[in-house]
């Protein structure tokens, strides 16, 4: 009798267990500004059930397609869509179903609103971009089931939501190691799920060059390719195995449509004029010395660097711009700056004729050769705005007299950044403490793939505040948003990468979604636990150190 009650006792427990499990929880993230969860009736999902999206509107419809495939990935209840049309009342149409909708009061441009009665449920957007992001909160609420129910409940809720910065995003360097296009997507994928719409594409570097130039073949030909790599931490000992591959200009468009559809903006980086070893390799007449070069197996920075003395420079880089601009429609386009040393200008007869013949002169602790890459930044900059494009470039521009036009990425710390917003440039806060997610992101690294170094916790991540408390308002507005990056000299492969940034994403996802008010680390890990299922039904390979 004992054993009986016990097993009864047991068997309601699990069913209680499975009929919790069915229910959504909008303690999601990034946490939406408002949620007002009411007691009244929910909304009961079941497979009769129809996402429904305005006719003729071809971004809504791909919107109601991504929330079919949501809802049986993390459900298994398969719904449908059908077109609302024109002319029909919204209320009629809502009514058993999941209505997308545009709503032209909603101030934001990603802002949106989530209603959910018993009756039906309307996830409303200024644009397709703010019902997407809609839509991700709604995928996140859903219980992650292995098996199908016969229906989930959304309990009854008004959300109010739009994020705190425009630009929300990720970086990937996939120039130290090659990854497939289907990486990059899923990258790209993981992006999306947080709430992200910038992703920053490290396409060259030292050690290889990744994007075809079809009126440069060589870089691709001889550039993207290094015939081995060094072992550890520039070890001496070079493993002599042949690494590298590009990708192809229609390989570039098709992911560059793959987070378009996602509304996602993919930012190009083309590092200029240092990290160019793999450029110097295959056309070694750009340099001062003419080579010979080799597409570096090592890390770290070297002197050899584009020769600012000759036309030919411009011309390469001109050349270059062209065929990205016409691969990439968003509005900037990267040309790092970072780490590039002046040693070779010094020496060079020809920069030396161009720092003679453009007056640069040493002041204010520049030195010419310092403004020599002002110069070279300025003038690429006006190609690209001749182009209708705008310039980022990491913080050490800040040191070239460059213009005000050009939009600083702060990396060494959070200083330059505020720095350059009291200068009136605009800002991405992408400081190495805390957003290098190459870093470890514990103390007791003795279990840990080899990283760079550091230590960048997930509450590390969260702690950042963008704007320093000395800015006023109007210096303020010049930072645009954040940014976390991954470097991938100890990164090569997939699963490596994800234990790398999840779940520091998911932090740095309300960095840049919540006002700091809001902001609450304790609850923020109740959070995360939820969106972990998610992860595991991935199955990427996810940072545990949070969850112990």
């Amino acid at each position: 009798m004992k054993k009986h009650f016990l097993s009864l006792c047991m068997t309601c427990m699990l069913s209680m267990g499975a009929l919790m499990a069915q229910v959504a929880n909008y303690d999601v993230v990034p946490l939406p500004q408002t949620v007002n969860q009411s007691s009244a009736p929910g909304f009961v999902l079941n497979e009769n059930t129809k996402v429904v999206c305005p006719e003729g509107n071809a971004d809504m419809h791909r919107n109601a397609h991504f929330l079919c495939d949501y809802i049986t990935e993390m459900t298994q209840l398969k719904v449908g869509h059908q077109s609302m049309p024109a002319k029909a009342k919204v209320a009629q149409v809502a009514k058993g179903n999941i209505l997308l909708t545009l709503d032209p009061k909603i101030k934001n441009v990603e802002g949106y609103t989530i209603n959910v009665t018993a009756t039906g449920v309307v996830i409303s957007g200024q644009t397709p971009a703010g019902v997407f992001l809609g839509i991700q909160t709604l995928r996140k609420s859903l219980p992650v089931l292995k098996e199908k129910p016969q229906n989930v409940t959304l309990p009854a809720v008004n959300i109010v939501d739009e994020p705190r910065y425009a630009y929300r995003g990720m970086m990937l360097d996939c120039a130290r190691h090659f990854f497939t296009v289907d990486m990059v997507k899923e990258y790209i994928d993981l992006i999306a799920l947080h709430g992200m719409n910038r992703f920053h594409w490290h396409l060259t570097e030292d050690q290889g060059w990744r994007i075809e130039i079809k009126q440069y073949p060589r870089l691709t030909e001889v550039g993207a390719w290094r015939s081995g790599t060094t072992v550890g931490k520039n070890s001496g000992i070079d493993d002599g195995v042949r690494h590298g591959g590009f990708y192809t200009q229609d390989e570039c468009r098709e992911i560059v449509k793959y987070a378009a559809d996602r509304y996602i903006t993919v930012i190009p980086e083309i590092d200029m004029p240092g990290h160019m070893l793999a450029a110097l390799a295959s056309y070694p007449e750009l340099g001062c010395t003419g080579g010979p070069y080799e597409v570096s197996h090592n890390w770290g920075v070297f002197p050899d660097v584009l020769c600012m003395g000759k036309e030919d420079t411009f011309k390469f880089i001109e050349g270059v711009l062209d065929e990205v601009i016409s691969i990439f429609p968003s509005e900037y386009v990267h040309i790092g700056g970072d780490e590039c040393p002046r040693t070779r200008w010094a020496e060079c007869p020809l920069c030396q004729k161009r720092i003679a013949e453009e007056g640069l002169v040493a002041q204010e602790g520049r030195s010419k050769e310092d403004l020599l890459q002002g110069y070279f930044t300025r003038r690429v900059e006006k190609y690209l705005h001749e182009k209708g494009k705008k310039l980022i470039g990491w913080d050490e521009l800040l040191n070239c007299n460059v213009d005000l036009s050009s939009t600083i990425m702060s990396w060494h710390g959070a200083e330059p950044g505020a720095k350059a917003a009291k200068l009136g440039h605009d800002v991405i806060m992408s400081p190495n403490k805390p957003m290098y997610f190459d870093h470890y992101q514990t103390d007791n690294i003795s279990h840990e793939p080899l990283s760079i170094g550091g230590n960048e916790t997930v509450k590390d991540v969260y702690s950042f505040e963008p704007v320093a408390a000395d800015l006023a308002a109007d210096q303020a507005k010049h930072i645009l948003g954040v940014q976390a990056n991954l470097w991938t000299e100890y990164v090569a492969y997939p699963h490596h990468i994800e234990y790398q940034v999840l779940p520091r994403m998911a932090a740095l996802a309300e960095v840049q979604w919540l006002q700091p008010a809001k902001k609450d680390y304790d609850a923020f890990l109740g959070r995360l636990k939820r969106l972990k299922e998610i992860y595991d039904m991935h199955n990427w390979t996810v940072a545990q150190h949070v969850f112990r």
